[in-house]
């Protein structure tokens, strides 16, 4: 199958919603001897651009009598193969899952990974929240200068994971549809705290590996809105961690606030980890480094 990202469009040409579907046709019937990597170049959707989408399915799938956890994953680019990812550096998650799984580490898990739209990662990946902020004239001049689009498009971005992508992998796989866990870094861990927000009966647990916290204006705006907007802490698990070089230096005083915010709604050291690791730079090579850590918390 071909391994390019969708090609690049222009920031005039705004996504036109139309009735689509996707139709691939996958049929393991026998256990695998190793796991793979099932790759649709253009998965389809009503809310959003389409996209590549890549997914792992383990060695042994489909076990007798057991329904797979599915994990969702953001920036699919990075997550699987160097040699498509945006600086050379992936997170090697089939590898990760296949030693994990090896040593019984993790319960039974496919791991689904959508590529990011180039033109408009920010867009889909900033939290809409709080929402009337977002309707003022100066933060949409802002984002129109910065991004060349005028609004976010998270709230499709969502919607395109929990109405078309997450139905697609319960249809076509052996899932267990209500296990979905959520995890991404940097931006893509932003919108993996808004999923947990927004669906909380769908994602129950998410990984937020390097927060991109310090987002001017939104950014404040969004970590000042979680007290209300945080789900309770009852049956649900999530995982913060930063570095301290690079980008990541500068993001200790918001995760000890964001950390202070869960605290108060009820969480604790059984459902909510937060770490720190010093000398770990914001890019794929130390979040590979680290990324069983949050594995090991969320899948077992």
């Amino acid at each position: 199958m071909i391994m390019s990202c969708k090609e690049d469009r222009s920031p005039t040409n705004v996504f036109q919603p139309a009735l689509v579907t996707n139709d691939a046709t996958i049929e393991i019937n026998e256990p695998l001897e190793k796991s793979e990597l099932i790759i649709i170049p253009q998965f389809k959707s009503n809310h959003i651009d389409s996209r590549q989408v890549e997914i792992y399915v383990p060695k042994g799938y489909p076990e007798t009598n057991t329904k797979y956890q599915v994990l969702y994953m953001h920036d699919g680019q990075n997550v699987f193969n160097k040699n498509t990812s945006t600086y050379n550096e992936s997170w090697e998650i089939d590898e990760k899952m296949d030693s994990l799984l090896a040593i019984n580490a993790i319960k039974p898990t496919i791991v689904v990974a959508s590529w990011c739209h180039p033109k408009k990662r920010f867009n889909e990946y900033m939290p809409q929240q709080p929402s009337d902020l977002l309707d003022a004239a100066f933060a949409k001049a802002e984002l129109k200068k910065q991004t060349g689009y005028d609004e976010l498009y998270s709230n499709d971005y969502l919607k395109f994971i929990t109405t078309e992508l997450k139905p697609f992998m319960d249809e076509k796989f052996n899932t267990n549809a209500q296990e979905s866990i959520i995890m991404g870094s940097s931006m893509g861990s932003l919108i993996s705290l808004y999923a947990y927000i927004e669906y909380p009966e769908i994602f129950k647990k998410a990984g937020c590996l390097s927060t991109h916290w310090p987002v001017p204006v939104l950014g404040d705006e969004f970590i000042n809105s979680l007290l209300e907007s945080l789900p309770a802490s009852d049956g649900r698990k999530i995982y913060f961690d930063y570095g301290t070089e690079t980008l990541d230096k500068d993001y200790e005083p918001y995760q000890l606030k964001v950390d202070t915010l869960f605290m108060k709604k009820g969480y604790d050291h059984s459902n909510y980890k937060s770490l720190k690791f010093e000398g770990h730079e914001h890019n794929e090579m130390y979040w590979r480094k680290r990324v069983a850590i949050p594995l090991v918390f969320l899948l077992n």
